[in-house]
């Protein structure tokens, strides 16, 4: 796959991941604000009928107070109240004058339902409404000559009430404190139950409820009264933030989870696709090396089958025994890669045996010696051998303990850039021999020794095409390993050649 298709394909679903990211956030934070919305509503009328119920309870009070002026009268409060019906809409100390010109005209009440025409009853219909009148007058001179403060109109028992069975009503369980703020004295006289005493320390009790102060429930009080209102109720809610997103608390949780699951996926994704490439490449590689290992032995061996064919060469027996040896190595060096790759497809599918044996680990090292020896020499290096272990002998299968040691031995001429000069050194340490294969080539960077066992990985020598191979060697190297219950590990530093340290244990459990 094209690099630049990898690419747009992370932006697109980069761009979609944030997308859904964005729109959930859009969704909760809407969520909130209709949770706001429905919550304000519930408050603004819970405090506007608290407010109604605080004047209805002092226009009572003051019917009360009026019909005390005269105890002979036979007019109650109650009665006062139905007939008047006075209107919320009209002032409550503003209705003397208009009233009093009604009864003077029609010598009834306006409201009054009784009609009988004879004169007797219109006689008892007038005296009733001038004690009306005069009980209303009298408490309208003692509300107006006496007028109280605040404070004193509310009650704090009532008030308490109010408020709990409203926030009751509908459904506001939130803890919450509330104050009455007079607008005269430009403080609180009321702060949750409690009468603020004005002292020195009022300023201070004050500063400490200016979060009550700046709410936004605060409500008039007997606005529908008094000229003017004397003061205002203010409600607070501490824990208010906590309910809104206590109401998107899961679905909040949900999408978070959900949102990380998708980047999860995202990541992987884009790591398979990166390493399927890798793959793809090392597969290509794979394949371009073996077509170029098989096509020098093939070539070599058609050439020699011609010369054979040849009149010249038939009739020499010498020449046509050198040619049928060359035939033999080829065939011999093809069937060799071959066997490597089938050798590597057991080992992946894991169908291998291993035929354990004791193993004297220093004859298998010299034999690996000897033949990589061969090939170093005529590049005129070296590979010597040190063997220090005093106990050689090891548990194994003896053909992929030797594979394991001549692959080894083989890379290290390979990436030998210059004179190879490769040592094998052994020793003993605990539960096993420790084998260490060093050369002095051209080392490996950290990105490298990441990927050096992966199969079909190949260090990658620049420019240069020259070392040949498949990358399966050291991918079957760690398999064989791990199968001995070995380990393997390496050190390497960039142009001064790599180290690979085996473990061989003494004994392979089953």
């Amino acid at each position: 796959m094209n690099k630049k298709v990898i690419w747009l394909i992370i932006g697109l679903m980069a761009a979609a991941v944030m997308g859904v990211g964005g729109l959930q956030y859009y969704w909760i934070q809407e969520a909130i604000r209709l949770k706001q919305e429905e919550f304000d509503t519930s408050v603004f009328a819970a405090i506007n009928r608290i407010a109604e119920r605080l004047e209805d309870a002092e226009q009572m009070q003051a019917n009360l107070q009026a019909y005390q002026l005269d105890s002979t009268s036979s007019v109650t409060p109650l009665s006062i109240q139905e007939e008047f019906k006075l209107s919320r809409s009209t002032p409550f100390f503003n209705v003397g004058a208009e009233v009093k010109d009604s009864y003077h005209k029609s010598g009834t009440l306006i409201s009054n339902k009784e009609n009988c025409p004879c004169e007797d009853c219109k006689k008892k219909r007038l005296i009733k409404s001038e004690q009306q009148l005069l009980y209303i007058e009298k408490m309208l001179t003692q509300n107006l000559l006496s007028p109280k403060k605040l404070v004193d109109r509310l009650n704090l028992v009532a008030l308490d009430e109010y408020i709990g069975k409203e926030f009751k009503n509908r459904g506001i369980n939130l803890e919450y404190k509330y104050g009455i703020f007079a607008n005269e004295d430009e403080s609180f006289v009321i702060q949750d139950g409690h009468y603020v005493v004005a002292d020195n320390t009022t300023h201070e009790t004050e500063v400490g409820w200016s979060t009550l102060f700046n709410t936004p429930y605060k409500v008039d009080l007997f606005q529908k009264i008094d000229l003017a209102s004397p003061g205002q109720l203010m409600i607070q809610f501490p824990s208010q933030s906590t309910l809104m997103y206590s109401s998107v608390f899961w679905p909040l949780m949900l999408s978070i989870l959900f949102t990380v699951i998708i980047m999860g996926c995202f990541y992987y994704t884009i790591l398979t696709i990166f390493h399927q490439k890798k793959l793809s490449e090392m597969k290509t590689d794979f394949i371009n090396n073996m077509t170029h290992e098989f096509k020098t032995p093939i070539a070599t061996i058609s050439l020699a089958a011609d010369s054979i064919s040849s009149p010249k060469i038939s009739g020499a027996p010498e020449k046509v025994k050198r040619f049928a040896n060359i035939i033999r190595q080829e065939n011999k060096r093809m069937n060799a890669q071959v066997e490597k790759v089938l050798q590597m497809a057991i080992v992946d599918k894991r169908e291998f045996q291993l035929n354990l044996t004791g193993i004297d680990l220093h004859q298998v090292i010299l034999q690996a010696v000897a033949h990589a020896n061969l090939q170093a020499e005529q590049r005129g290096g070296l590979v010597s051998a040190e063997l220090s272990a005093s106990n050689p002998q090891i548990q194994g299968d003896i053909t992929h303990v030797s594979n394991i040691i001549a692959n080894l031995l083989d890379n290290a001429n390979k990436y030998s850039p210059e004179i190879p000069k490769i040592s094998v050194s052994t020793s003993n340490v605990s539960g096993g021999v420790q084998v260490i294969v060093k050369d002095h080539g051209v080392g490996m960077n950290k990105e490298a020794l990441k990927h050096i066992f992966d199969k079909f990985y190949r260090v990658h020598t620049g420019n240069l095409h020259d070392v040949k191979g498949f990358g399966l060697g050291l991918s079957y190297v760690k398999a064989l390993m791990t199968a001995h219950k070995g380990q393997i590990d390496v050190k390497s530093e960039l142009g001064k050649g790599s180290s690979f340290i085996l473990f061989f244990p003494f004994q392979v459990e089953n």
